[in-house]
């Protein structure tokens, strides 16, 4: 019977062959416009590890008092030299890491070729696992090296390719800033965006480089491989450089924690609040705990890290979208009227309505999968030229995959399918009597 029905929607189709084209082409817009806006918006908004985000928390700590709070009294987003160094050693989570951003540069052994310019970060040993970070060749290197402030380092596959070539480069050396480390750890394919474990030091999130090396925290300290990433201060050091910089109250590190339950988060703020409130009892503090723990998905809607402007994009695209099925709704409306003679006669024969709303809704649905077909070209035009009006490192993300032409054509045939609704409606309405007797 369905193929019936198909075969009535075709031939309507066909005797009007203009006014099909164009609900094809408004549909086949709408919807490209649409999916093209919410492969951006996916892409910015996923959760980055969803398997774990919820485990991984960022704590704050109020060092600078009401004077240095932001308008909602939130504290700094990032912590001074001595906090971070103070939770290090509690060291009060399940895994934890301080970090900041480095950008030095690595000397190839080939006396012929020039150093590479490269970007990465200092951590310690347990930012690895906590992130569950994938490695090609070797592992991190331990909480002895932390310690000890070894040389040692990870390195990417695609800095590593450039330095060794295809080898496994583990166990050999490389140049960072005039001096020896050596490879411990070779990172697969690892780029995640946002780049969530230092939002407040990349620019807000997304970043199309990889990070080419990770160094012990304190090794890079020792080694004086300054932060590349942002400072903020509340007041001058009082020494200048690098050295200044540890012994300030200025902010430039990043810090993440895993903790593995309720309970665990619980203990965790008890023990942020009893290390204000000693710090404040020391007289460092003059004011009372403002500490904040977010977690992942958290952090990431409070830093704002999803552009603003992909947001209104999408709901630009999806007003779109609305607009098209409304002209759409309103041209099946005339079509389907105009056939009021053709319903009259069906009623009167004995087809019931439900027969007239499966006709019709089949027709409406036949023009959903045409403009669906025709959006899905057009998704993928538009997520290619998606970098003309975004920024080149969030229109990157954007991908058309099988999960992405499968939700296109599902939202051009419901869409449309949805839209015929009332013009069905109307059309089963029809008065056999009437139009008979007008024949």
């Amino acid at each position: 019977m369905f193929g019936y029905y198909l075969e009535l929607a075709l031939r309507s189709l066909r005797r009007s062959p203009g006014l099909t084209a164009l609900m094809v082409l408004t549909i086949g817009f709408g919807v490209a416009a649409s999916m093209t806006t919410y492969s951006v918006f996916r892409a910015v908004s996923g959760d980055p590890m969803p398997w774990k985000s919820s485990k991984l928390f960022v704590p704050q700590i109020d060092m600078w008092g009401p004077s240095g709070r932001a308008s909602d009294g939130e504290p700094p987003d990032a912590m001074d030299y001595t906090d971070a160094m103070k939770l290090m050693r509690d060291h009060r989570a399940k895994l934890q890491s301080a970090m900041y951003e480095i950008s030095p540069s690595v000397v190839p052994a080939d006396a012929g070729k020039h150093p590479i310019h490269v970007s990465g970060h200092a951590v310690y040993s347990e930012f690895f696992p906590m992130l569950d970070v994938p490695f090609k060749f070797g592992s991190s290197w331990s909480a002895d090296d932390d310690a000890q402030r070894a040389a040692v380092a990870v390195i990417s596959s695609k800095l590593s390719q450039k330095l060794f070539g295809d080898a496994n480069s583990v166990g050999k050396t490389v140049n960072v800033e005039g001096k020896d480390y050596r490879v411990v750890g070779v990172l697969n394919e690892w780029n995640p965006q946002p780049r969530f474990y230092d939002v407040v030091n990349n620019g807000g999130g997304f970043s199309t480089d990889f990070e080419d090396v990770f160094l012990p925290f304190q090794t890079a300290v020792q080694a004086s491989i300054r932060n590349d990433g942002n400072t903020d201060c509340n007041a001058t050091p009082a020494e200048s450089g690098f050295l200044g910089l540890q012994h300030s109250s200025c902010t430039w590190i990043a810090y993440m924690a895993e903790l593995d339950d309720a309970a665990a988060v619980t203990t965790y703020r008890q023990y942020l609040d009893g290390y204000a409130h000693d710090q404040q009892q020391a007289g460092r503090f003059g004011w009372a705990p403002n500490n904040r723990l977010r977690n992942l998905p958290q952090w990431l809607d409070y830093k704002h890290v999803v552009p603003s402007d992909t947001k209104v994009a999408l709901l630009v695209a999806l007003g779109l979208l609305i607009a098209c099925l409304v002209n759409t709704a309103g041209l099946l409306l005339a079509k389907f009227l105009r056939r009021s003679g053709e319903i009259g006669v069906r009623r009167a024969l004995g087809a019931p309505r439900l027969a007239i709303y499966t006709q019709f809704l089949t027709e409406a649905g036949m023009i959903g999968l045409a403009g669906g077909a025709l959006g899905l070209l057009l998704t993928g035009m538009g997520v290619a030229s998606v970098s003309w009006v975004l920024p080149r490192d969030i229109a990157s993300l954007a991908r058309v995959d099988f999960s992405l032409l499968v939700l296109t054509l599902l939202v051009s045939v419901m869409a449309t399918t949805l839209a015929g609704l009332y013009p069905t409606y109307r059309a089963a309405c029809v008065q056999p009597a009437w139009q008979l007797k007008s024949n």
